[in-house]
Protein backbone atom coordinates (compact mmCIF):
# COMPACT_ATOMS: atom_id res chain seq x y z
CA UNK A 1 0.00 0.00 0.00
CA UNK A 2 1.10 3.57 -0.67
CA UNK A 3 2.50 5.56 2.01
CA UNK A 4 0.69 7.92 3.30
CA UNK A 5 1.81 10.75 5.32
CA UNK A 6 1.54 12.43 8.81
CA UNK A 7 -0.58 15.31 7.57
CA UNK A 8 -3.51 12.41 6.17
CA UNK A 9 -4.76 9.88 7.17
CA UNK A 10 -5.60 6.08 5.77
CA UNK A 11 -8.97 5.26 7.85
CA UNK A 12 -9.39 1.51 5.94
CA UNK A 13 -7.77 -0.51 8.72
CA UNK A 14 -6.91 0.09 12.36
CA UNK A 15 -9.53 0.70 15.42
CA UNK A 16 -12.26 2.64 14.16
CA UNK A 17 -13.71 3.91 17.27
CA UNK A 18 -9.83 5.19 18.35
CA UNK A 19 -8.87 6.45 14.75
CA UNK A 20 -12.71 8.08 14.83
CA UNK A 21 -12.02 10.13 18.25
CA UNK A 22 -8.40 11.34 17.07
CA UNK A 23 -10.02 12.57 13.66
CA UNK A 24 -13.21 13.90 15.17
CA UNK A 25 -11.60 15.99 18.46
CA UNK A 26 -9.69 18.21 16.44
CA UNK A 27 -12.87 18.75 13.97
CA UNK A 28 -14.77 19.42 16.78
CA UNK A 29 -12.17 22.37 18.30
CA UNK A 30 -12.02 23.70 14.70
CA UNK A 31 -16.08 23.99 14.76
CA UNK A 32 -15.60 25.12 17.92
CA UNK A 33 -13.36 28.01 17.10
CA UNK A 34 -15.16 28.46 13.79
CA UNK A 35 -18.13 28.84 15.70
CA UNK A 36 -16.37 31.77 17.56
CA UNK A 37 -16.25 33.56 15.01
CA UNK A 38 -19.76 34.97 15.32
CA UNK A 39 -20.45 34.43 19.21
CA UNK A 40 -17.60 36.48 20.17
CA UNK A 41 -19.09 39.45 17.34
CA UNK A 42 -22.47 38.65 19.22
CA UNK A 43 -21.13 38.85 22.66
CA UNK A 44 -18.99 41.80 21.89
CA UNK A 45 -21.82 43.88 20.68
CA UNK A 46 -24.40 43.04 23.17
CA UNK A 47 -22.12 43.62 26.16
CA UNK A 48 -20.86 46.98 24.44
CA UNK A 49 -23.52 48.25 22.40
CA UNK A 50 -26.48 47.37 23.12
CA UNK A 51 -29.59 44.64 22.95
CA UNK A 52 -30.37 45.83 19.59
CA UNK A 53 -26.87 45.11 17.92
CA UNK A 54 -27.10 41.64 19.56
CA UNK A 55 -30.40 41.07 17.93
CA UNK A 56 -28.84 42.49 14.70
CA UNK A 57 -26.20 39.87 14.86
CA UNK A 58 -27.33 37.25 16.11
CA UNK A 59 -30.48 36.79 14.77
CA UNK A 60 -32.39 37.24 11.69
CA UNK A 61 -29.17 38.21 9.50
CA UNK A 62 -27.16 35.51 11.11
CA UNK A 63 -30.37 33.11 9.69
CA UNK A 64 -29.53 34.38 6.13
CA UNK A 65 -26.08 34.38 6.00
CA UNK A 66 -26.33 30.25 7.02
CA UNK A 67 -29.11 29.76 4.33
CA UNK A 68 -26.74 31.00 1.49
CA UNK A 69 -23.53 29.62 2.97
CA UNK A 70 -24.71 26.26 4.07
CA UNK A 71 -26.31 25.71 0.67
CA UNK A 72 -22.67 26.13 -0.74
CA UNK A 73 -20.83 24.15 1.94
CA UNK A 74 -23.79 21.25 1.00
CA UNK A 75 -22.89 21.65 -2.53
CA UNK A 76 -19.33 21.46 -2.41
CA UNK A 77 -19.54 18.29 0.47
CA UNK A 78 -19.77 16.33 -3.16
CA UNK A 79 -16.37 17.03 -3.58
CA UNK A 80 -15.03 15.88 -0.16
CA UNK A 81 -16.76 12.80 -0.42
CA UNK A 82 -15.38 11.77 -4.35
CA UNK A 83 -11.91 12.79 -2.73
CA UNK A 84 -12.50 11.00 0.04
CA UNK A 85 -13.55 7.87 -2.06
CA UNK A 86 -10.29 8.24 -4.34
CA UNK A 87 -8.19 8.36 -1.41
CA UNK A 88 -9.75 5.60 0.13
CA UNK A 89 -9.26 3.64 -3.65
CA UNK A 90 -5.67 5.06 -3.92
CA UNK A 91 -6.46 7.29 -7.56
CA UNK A 92 -4.54 10.50 -7.12
CA UNK A 93 -4.86 11.39 -11.03
CA UNK A 94 -8.69 11.72 -9.84
CA UNK A 95 -8.30 13.19 -6.70
CA UNK A 96 -6.28 15.87 -8.14
CA UNK A 97 -8.91 16.64 -10.65
CA UNK A 98 -11.30 16.74 -8.04
CA UNK A 99 -9.51 19.02 -5.51
CA UNK A 100 -9.05 21.63 -8.54
CA UNK A 101 -12.64 21.53 -9.37
CA UNK A 102 -13.85 22.08 -6.02
CA UNK A 103 -11.65 25.28 -5.06
CA UNK A 104 -12.71 26.52 -8.91
CA UNK A 105 -16.40 25.90 -7.57
CA UNK A 106 -15.60 27.89 -4.53
CA UNK A 107 -14.59 30.97 -6.74
CA UNK A 108 -17.83 30.69 -8.82
CA UNK A 109 -19.85 30.18 -6.15
CA UNK A 110 -18.54 33.08 -4.20
CA UNK A 111 -18.70 35.53 -6.82
CA UNK A 112 -22.64 34.65 -7.37
CA UNK A 113 -23.64 34.24 -3.34
CA UNK A 114 -21.39 37.51 -3.08
CA UNK A 115 -24.16 39.19 -5.46
CA UNK A 116 -27.08 37.57 -4.13
CA UNK A 117 -26.28 38.59 -0.58
CA UNK A 118 -25.90 42.14 -0.69
CA UNK A 119 -28.53 42.71 -3.61
CA UNK A 120 -31.33 40.83 -1.33
CA UNK A 121 -30.24 41.57 2.17
CA UNK A 122 -32.82 44.21 2.91
CA UNK A 123 -35.78 42.69 1.27
CA UNK A 124 -35.02 39.24 2.65
CA UNK A 125 -34.63 40.56 6.03
CA UNK A 126 -37.96 42.43 6.15
CA UNK A 127 -39.55 39.85 4.96
CA UNK A 128 -38.09 38.20 7.85
CA UNK A 129 -40.21 40.36 10.10
CA UNK A 130 -36.93 41.77 11.21
CA UNK A 131 -37.78 44.31 14.31
CA UNK A 132 -37.84 47.99 12.71
CA UNK A 133 -34.82 49.00 15.46
CA UNK A 134 -32.51 46.51 14.18
CA UNK A 135 -33.29 46.25 10.62
CA UNK A 136 -30.46 49.14 9.70
CA UNK A 137 -27.79 47.12 11.95
CA UNK A 138 -28.45 43.93 10.44
CA UNK A 139 -28.67 45.18 6.54
CA UNK A 140 -25.57 46.84 7.54
CA UNK A 141 -24.07 43.47 8.68
CA UNK A 142 -24.70 41.15 6.25
CA UNK A 143 -23.74 43.34 3.44
CA UNK A 144 -20.07 43.80 5.17
CA UNK A 145 -20.72 39.64 5.51
CA UNK A 146 -21.12 39.14 2.20
CA UNK A 147 -18.19 41.51 0.46
CA UNK A 148 -15.78 39.10 2.02
CA UNK A 149 -17.89 35.78 1.49
CA UNK A 150 -14.90 34.37 -1.33
CA UNK A 151 -12.62 33.31 1.36
CA UNK A 152 -14.88 31.98 3.77
CA UNK A 153 -15.87 29.81 1.02
CA UNK A 154 -12.37 28.43 -0.09
CA UNK A 155 -11.75 28.18 3.76
CA UNK A 156 -14.45 26.00 3.72
CA UNK A 157 -13.47 23.57 1.02
CA UNK A 158 -10.05 23.66 1.45
CA UNK A 159 -10.74 22.49 4.81
CA UNK A 160 -13.11 20.10 3.96
CA UNK A 161 -10.22 18.67 1.01
CA UNK A 162 -7.95 18.17 4.15
CA UNK A 163 -10.35 16.42 5.98
CA UNK A 164 -11.57 13.84 3.49
CA UNK A 165 -7.98 13.01 3.13
CA UNK A 166 -7.81 12.66 7.36
CA UNK A 167 -6.11 15.78 7.94
CA UNK A 168 -8.10 17.42 10.65
CA UNK A 169 -5.32 19.33 12.61
CA UNK A 170 -4.13 21.97 10.26
CA UNK A 171 -7.84 23.30 9.60
CA UNK A 172 -7.80 23.19 13.60
CA UNK A 173 -4.37 25.56 14.14
CA UNK A 174 -5.79 27.48 11.38
CA UNK A 175 -8.99 28.48 13.54
CA UNK A 176 -6.87 28.72 16.51
CA UNK A 177 -4.92 31.70 14.74
CA UNK A 178 -7.80 33.31 12.89
CA UNK A 179 -10.34 32.91 15.86
CA UNK A 180 -7.69 34.69 18.02
CA UNK A 181 -7.30 37.56 15.42
CA UNK A 182 -10.96 37.98 15.43
CA UNK A 183 -11.23 38.49 18.75
CA UNK A 184 -8.64 41.27 19.00
CA UNK A 185 -9.91 42.77 15.79
CA UNK A 186 -13.52 42.58 17.63
CA UNK A 187 -12.48 44.49 20.49
CA UNK A 188 -10.23 47.27 18.17
CA UNK A 189 -13.34 48.10 15.91
CA UNK A 190 -16.08 47.47 17.95
CA UNK A 191 -14.66 49.20 21.50
CA UNK A 192 -12.09 51.23 20.45
CA UNK A 193 -12.79 52.58 17.38
CA UNK A 194 -16.48 52.38 18.34
CA UNK A 195 -17.77 51.15 14.71
CA UNK A 196 -20.46 48.98 16.72
CA UNK A 197 -22.04 46.40 14.42
CA UNK A 198 -20.18 47.35 11.15
CA UNK A 199 -16.56 46.77 13.28
CA UNK A 200 -17.85 43.70 14.04
CA UNK A 201 -18.68 42.21 10.48
CA UNK A 202 -15.05 43.80 9.26
CA UNK A 203 -13.48 41.91 11.95
CA UNK A 204 -15.16 38.97 10.84
CA UNK A 205 -14.08 38.66 6.98
CA UNK A 206 -10.71 39.90 7.87
CA UNK A 207 -10.29 36.77 10.00
CA UNK A 208 -11.88 34.87 7.37
CA UNK A 209 -9.17 36.18 4.65
CA UNK A 210 -6.54 35.05 6.83
CA UNK A 211 -7.88 31.89 7.33
CA UNK A 212 -8.24 31.26 3.77
CA UNK A 213 -4.67 32.31 2.55
CA UNK A 214 -3.57 29.49 5.38
CA UNK A 215 -5.51 26.53 4.08
CA UNK A 216 -4.43 28.12 0.69
CA UNK A 217 -0.94 27.42 1.67
CA UNK A 218 -1.15 24.24 3.08
CA UNK A 219 -2.68 22.99 0.18
CA UNK A 220 -0.24 24.38 -2.38
CA UNK A 221 2.27 22.85 -0.22
CA UNK A 222 1.01 19.25 0.12
CA UNK A 223 3.13 16.39 -1.51
CA UNK A 224 0.13 13.79 -2.46
CA UNK A 225 -2.66 13.73 -4.97
CA UNK A 226 -4.50 16.56 -2.93
CA UNK A 227 -1.66 19.13 -4.03
CA UNK A 228 -3.13 22.46 -4.99
CA UNK A 229 -1.38 24.15 -8.37
CA UNK A 230 -3.06 27.48 -8.79
CA UNK A 231 -2.44 27.46 -12.73
CA UNK A 232 -4.50 24.30 -12.59
CA UNK A 233 -7.70 25.55 -11.13
CA UNK A 234 -10.89 25.23 -13.75
CA UNK A 235 -14.05 23.35 -13.33
CA UNK A 236 -13.39 19.65 -14.77
CA UNK A 237 -17.19 19.01 -15.83
CA UNK A 238 -17.06 15.62 -15.82
CA UNK A 239 -15.96 15.82 -12.30
CA UNK A 240 -18.23 18.53 -11.93
CA UNK A 241 -21.44 16.08 -12.54
CA UNK A 242 -20.19 13.70 -9.98
CA UNK A 243 -19.72 16.56 -7.11
CA UNK A 244 -23.19 17.64 -7.93
CA UNK A 245 -25.05 14.81 -8.03
CA UNK A 246 -24.19 14.46 -4.35
CA UNK A 247 -23.86 18.03 -3.16
CA UNK A 248 -27.13 19.27 -4.98
CA UNK A 249 -29.32 16.74 -2.62
CA UNK A 250 -27.11 17.77 0.51
CA UNK A 251 -27.54 21.67 -0.51
CA UNK A 252 -31.03 21.90 -1.00
CA UNK A 253 -30.95 19.71 2.48
CA UNK A 254 -29.80 22.59 4.01
CA UNK A 255 -31.32 25.01 2.41
CA UNK A 256 -34.48 22.87 3.77
CA UNK A 257 -33.02 23.53 7.45
CA UNK A 258 -32.50 27.16 6.92
CA UNK A 259 -36.43 27.67 5.67
CA UNK A 260 -37.65 25.94 8.48
CA UNK A 261 -35.56 28.15 10.91
CA UNK A 262 -36.35 31.17 8.70
CA UNK A 263 -39.98 30.46 9.52
CA UNK A 264 -39.23 30.09 13.01
CA UNK A 265 -37.12 33.53 13.31
CA UNK A 266 -39.61 35.42 11.98
CA UNK A 267 -42.43 33.79 14.46
CA UNK A 268 -39.69 34.95 17.06
CA UNK A 269 -39.44 38.44 15.78
CA UNK A 270 -43.20 38.85 16.20
CA UNK A 271 -42.50 38.79 20.08
CA UNK A 272 -40.24 41.88 20.14
CA UNK A 273 -36.81 42.51 20.77
CA UNK A 274 -36.61 40.49 23.94
CA UNK A 275 -37.84 37.58 21.91
CA UNK A 276 -34.90 38.05 18.97
CA UNK A 277 -32.06 39.15 21.24
CA UNK A 278 -33.06 35.65 23.57
CA UNK A 279 -33.12 33.63 20.19
CA UNK A 280 -30.20 35.00 19.02
CA UNK A 281 -28.17 34.19 22.22
CA UNK A 282 -29.79 30.86 22.52
CA UNK A 283 -28.52 30.70 18.78
CA UNK A 284 -24.36 31.07 19.77
CA UNK A 285 -24.80 28.70 23.43
CA UNK A 286 -26.74 26.05 21.20
CA UNK A 287 -24.10 25.93 18.86
CA UNK A 288 -21.77 24.43 21.31
CA UNK A 289 -23.83 21.37 21.14
CA UNK A 290 -24.28 20.93 17.08
CA UNK A 291 -20.66 21.63 16.69
CA UNK A 292 -19.77 18.60 18.56
CA UNK A 293 -22.65 16.28 16.74
CA UNK A 294 -21.36 18.03 13.24
CA UNK A 295 -18.11 17.31 13.52
CA UNK A 296 -18.99 13.80 14.23
CA UNK A 297 -20.88 13.89 11.33
CA UNK A 298 -18.18 14.91 9.16
CA UNK A 299 -16.17 11.93 10.41
CA UNK A 300 -19.07 9.51 9.67
CA UNK A 301 -18.80 10.66 6.01
CA UNK A 302 -15.26 10.70 5.89
CA UNK A 303 -14.82 7.55 7.51
CA UNK A 304 -17.28 5.69 5.33
CA UNK A 305 -16.35 7.41 1.95
CA UNK A 306 -12.50 6.08 2.26
CA UNK A 307 -13.70 2.46 3.54
CA UNK A 308 -16.75 2.32 0.85
CA UNK A 309 -13.96 3.66 -1.95
CA UNK A 310 -11.83 0.84 -0.40
CA UNK A 311 -14.40 -2.28 -0.56
CA UNK A 312 -14.25 -2.07 2.85
CA UNK A 313 -18.32 -2.73 3.61
CA UNK A 314 -17.88 -4.04 6.91
CA UNK A 315 -16.15 -1.14 8.14
CA UNK A 316 -18.34 1.33 6.85
CA UNK A 317 -21.26 -0.54 8.96
CA UNK A 318 -18.98 -0.61 11.45
CA UNK A 319 -17.83 3.33 11.64
CA UNK A 320 -21.81 4.19 11.42
CA UNK A 321 -22.20 2.37 14.78
CA UNK A 322 -19.20 3.89 16.40
CA UNK A 323 -20.45 7.23 14.98
CA UNK A 324 -23.85 6.79 16.63
CA UNK A 325 -22.54 5.83 20.52
CA UNK A 326 -20.19 8.40 20.56
CA UNK A 327 -22.85 11.14 19.26
CA UNK A 328 -25.48 9.81 22.06
CA UNK A 329 -22.58 10.36 24.80
CA UNK A 330 -22.07 13.77 24.05
CA UNK A 331 -25.58 14.64 23.44
CA UNK A 332 -26.13 13.35 27.28
CA UNK A 333 -23.45 15.52 28.48
CA UNK A 334 -24.20 18.31 26.75
CA UNK A 335 -28.31 18.73 27.31
CA UNK A 336 -26.94 18.40 30.60
CA UNK A 337 -24.70 21.16 30.72
CA UNK A 338 -26.74 23.45 28.71
CA UNK A 339 -30.07 22.85 30.80
CA UNK A 340 -28.04 23.53 33.97
CA UNK A 341 -25.77 26.35 33.01
CA UNK A 342 -28.24 28.33 31.15
CA UNK A 343 -28.11 31.51 33.15
CA UNK A 344 -24.16 31.52 33.05
CA UNK A 345 -24.79 31.10 29.63
CA UNK A 346 -26.75 33.92 28.99
CA UNK A 347 -24.73 36.33 31.71
CA UNK A 348 -21.47 36.03 28.89
CA UNK A 349 -23.71 37.77 26.54
CA UNK A 350 -25.99 40.20 28.33
CA UNK A 351 -26.80 41.68 31.52
CA UNK A 352 -31.06 41.83 30.31
CA UNK A 353 -32.89 40.07 32.54
CA UNK A 354 -36.04 40.31 30.32
CA UNK A 355 -34.00 38.71 27.44
CA UNK A 356 -32.44 36.14 29.94
CA UNK A 357 -35.64 35.10 31.53
CA UNK A 358 -37.43 34.70 27.80
CA UNK A 359 -34.08 32.76 26.79
CA UNK A 360 -34.24 30.44 29.36
CA UNK A 361 -38.12 29.61 28.67
CA UNK A 362 -36.57 28.22 25.41
CA UNK A 363 -33.94 26.48 26.21
CA UNK A 364 -35.73 24.14 28.69
CA UNK A 365 -37.94 23.29 25.79
CA UNK A 366 -35.13 22.47 23.65
CA UNK A 367 -31.87 20.98 25.43
CA UNK A 368 -33.40 17.90 27.04
CA UNK A 369 -33.83 16.23 23.58
CA UNK A 370 -30.76 16.75 22.00
CA UNK A 371 -29.95 12.63 21.64
CA UNK A 372 -32.99 12.44 19.49
CA UNK A 373 -31.28 14.52 16.53
CA UNK A 374 -28.22 11.83 16.62
CA UNK A 375 -29.63 9.80 13.71
CA UNK A 376 -30.38 12.47 11.45
CA UNK A 377 -27.12 13.53 11.68
CA UNK A 378 -25.29 10.59 11.71
CA UNK A 379 -27.44 8.45 9.17
CA UNK A 380 -27.25 11.13 6.54
CA UNK A 381 -23.52 11.84 7.02
CA UNK A 382 -22.63 7.89 6.31
CA UNK A 383 -25.15 7.76 3.31
CA UNK A 384 -23.46 10.99 1.83
CA UNK A 385 -19.93 9.14 2.20
CA UNK A 386 -21.25 6.03 -0.43
CA UNK A 387 -22.17 9.22 -2.79
CA UNK A 388 -26.28 8.99 -1.38
CA UNK A 389 -27.49 12.16 -0.62
CA UNK A 390 -30.95 12.71 -2.29
CA UNK A 391 -32.76 9.95 -0.15
CA UNK A 392 -31.66 12.24 3.21
CA UNK A 393 -32.61 15.02 1.59
CA UNK A 394 -36.39 14.01 0.93
CA UNK A 395 -36.35 12.72 4.64
CA UNK A 396 -35.15 16.37 5.87
CA UNK A 397 -37.96 17.45 3.88
CA UNK A 398 -40.68 15.74 4.98
CA UNK A 399 -39.48 15.05 8.66
CA UNK A 400 -37.88 18.61 9.37
CA UNK A 401 -39.53 21.17 6.97
CA UNK A 402 -43.11 20.18 5.83
CA UNK A 403 -43.76 18.84 9.66
CA UNK A 404 -41.85 21.98 11.59
CA UNK A 405 -44.51 24.41 8.94
CA UNK A 406 -46.95 22.92 9.50
CA UNK A 407 -46.21 22.77 13.67
CA UNK A 408 -46.06 26.27 13.48
CA UNK A 409 -49.41 27.29 11.21
CA UNK A 410 -51.36 24.96 13.50
CA UNK A 411 -50.27 24.74 16.74
CA UNK A 412 -48.66 27.84 17.85
CA UNK A 413 -51.85 30.05 16.97
CA UNK A 414 -53.13 27.75 19.56
CA UNK A 415 -50.89 28.64 22.32
CA UNK A 416 -48.59 31.51 20.72
CA UNK A 417 -45.92 31.64 22.97
CA UNK A 418 -42.13 31.09 22.48
CA UNK A 419 -42.77 28.23 24.19
CA UNK A 420 -44.51 26.75 21.68
CA UNK A 421 -42.38 28.11 18.70
CA UNK A 422 -39.47 26.23 20.54
CA UNK A 423 -40.94 22.86 21.05
CA UNK A 424 -40.83 22.65 16.85
CA UNK A 425 -37.40 20.99 17.04
CA UNK A 426 -37.97 18.26 19.69
CA UNK A 427 -41.43 17.06 17.69
CA UNK A 428 -39.75 17.02 14.56
CA UNK A 429 -36.36 15.43 15.15
CA UNK A 430 -37.82 12.62 17.05
CA UNK A 431 -40.26 11.74 13.46
CA UNK A 432 -37.22 12.64 11.13
CA UNK A 433 -34.61 9.97 13.48
CA UNK A 434 -37.48 7.16 13.32
CA UNK A 435 -37.17 7.97 9.47
CA UNK A 436 -33.69 7.73 8.99
CA UNK A 437 -33.34 4.87 11.50
CA UNK A 438 -35.42 2.85 9.12
CA UNK A 439 -34.10 3.79 6.02
CA UNK A 440 -31.05 3.13 6.74
CA UNK A 441 -31.84 -0.41 8.13
CA UNK A 442 -33.38 -1.44 4.58
CA UNK A 443 -30.06 -0.61 3.54
CA UNK A 444 -31.08 -0.03 -0.07
CA UNK A 445 -29.17 3.20 0.19
CA UNK A 446 -26.16 0.79 -0.01
CA UNK A 447 -26.98 -1.62 -1.74
CA UNK A 448 -27.89 0.66 -4.89
CA UNK A 449 -24.68 2.14 -4.40
CA UNK A 450 -22.49 -1.00 -4.34
CA UNK A 451 -21.47 -1.02 -7.76
CA UNK A 452 -19.78 2.31 -7.83
CA UNK A 453 -17.08 0.96 -5.29
CA UNK A 454 -14.85 0.98 -8.32
CA UNK A 455 -15.54 4.22 -8.75
CA UNK A 456 -16.29 5.81 -12.47
CA UNK A 457 -13.25 7.32 -14.76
Amino acid sequence: MRRRIMSSADMTQGVIWRQMLLFFLPIMLGTFFQQLYNTVDAMVVGRFVGKEALAAVGGSASTLINLLVGFFVGLSSGATVIISQYYGAHDDQKMSRSVHTAIALSLVGGVIMMVLGIVFARPMLIMLNTPPETLEDSVTYMTIYFVGIIPALIYNVGTGILRAVGDSKRPLLFLIVCCALNIVLDLLFVVGFGMAVAGAAIATILSMFISALLVLWSLTHAQQGYRLFLKKIRLDWALLRQVLAIGMPAGFQSVLYSLSNMLIQSNINGFGTDAAAAWATYGKIDGIYWMILSALGIAATTFVGQNFGAGQIHRVHRSVRAAMVMSLIFSGVMSLTVHFGGRAFYAMFTTDEAVIQTGLKMMACITPFYCTYVAIEILSGAMRGVGESFGPMLLTCMGICALRVGWLLAAVPLNPCVEMVAFSYPITWVITSALFILYYLRGNWLKKRLPASTLPS
